[in-house]
């Protein structure tokens, strides 16, 4: 799930997963962190979710997976758009 803020002139976008699925650490990487998994971990929350916090430029489009244990990657169901590749997201 993604979830926006709208600021001055960023987009703050919150990516959401549940807290076990998939078991084990996740990332989200795109080209708005160099496809780096140690930039943006997916934290636990109070509320049974695991999220990471991103602020991109508005008016924009970034592309993005998730970075699982294991080797395993995966897009959100919830993006904007998928490319074939990545999920994308418009701000």
């Amino acid at each position: 799930m993604l979830e926006r803020k709208q600021l001055k002139d960023r987009t703050q976008v919150t990516f959401i997963l549940p807290d076990h699925t998939p078991d084990g650490p996740v990332s989200v990487v795109g080209d708005f962190n160099h496809w780096n998994p140690a930039a943006h971990p997916l934290e636990p929350r109070g509320d049974g979710t695991r999220a990471a916090t991103v602020a991109l430029p508005a008016h924009s489009a970034h592309s993005f997976r998730y970075l699982a244990a294991g080797g395993h990657w995966f897009d959100d169901e919830q993006a904007d758009s998928h490319d074939g590749t990545n999920s994308r997201i418009h701000t």
